[in-house]
């Protein structure tokens, strides 16, 4: 696997990295090396490196290479954290979170009204957390903030990009209810 000295040097930016190291960042730190050849070599670094032990992964994540650990071992490696409550999100967070990511952008009066309660202390908690983001105002009386999520909720949840949220359908047969009526 970590047979050369540019595997090796990929591998040790990508442990180092506290965010996802993109192709375009790689790229401006091995200047000599052709673009091509830096994609050809990370990809086969996955490949390998993903290979080889079941404790971690080499992923895809908000856009960039991120080394994760592999969905079964979360719960042992929170336990070890010890994860303070503050870093968790209620369930209030949760559900305003989920309504932003699968309709942003979003207002809060919308927010609302598919949650049926006010948000305003839990889109406050979201924005601290960076997950969300202002996006602007909508262009309606009142002229609302318009709320969508950041890289940072990629990044928290693992995602490369939105589209690997489950479907609305997905989510009803694990849920067992229709959620279309909002």
């Amino acid at each position: 696997m970590l047979k050369d000295e540019l595997t090796s040097q990929l591998l040790a930016i990508l442990f180092a990295a506290s965010e996802p190291v993109t192709l375009e960042q790689l790229e401006l730190v091995f200047q000599t090396i052709e673009p091509a050849t830096i994609k050809e070599r990370v990809n086969q670094l996955i490949e390998d490196f993903n290979a080889t032990q079941e404790a971690v992964d080499i992923r895809l994540v908000a856009g960039g290479y991120r080394i994760t650990t592999r969905p079964e071992h979360h719960e042992i490696v929170r336990c070890y954290l010890r994860t303070r409550p503050s870093a968790k999100l209620s369930l209030a967070a949760l559900e305003t979170l989920s309504v932003i990511a699968y309709k942003q952008p979003i207002t809060l009066p919308e927010i609302m009204e598919i949650r049926g309660i006010k948000g305003t202390t839990t889109i406050r908690t979201l924005l601290e957390k960076k997950l969300i983001q202002t996006r602007g105002r909508k262009k309606v009386v009142g002229r609302p903030i318009m709320y969508a999520t950041t890289k940072e909720f990629l990044v928290h949840f693992g995602l490369n990009d939105l589209s690997e949220l489950p479907t609305l359908t997905e989510l009803e047969e694990i849920l067992g209810q229709d959620l279309t009526k909002n």
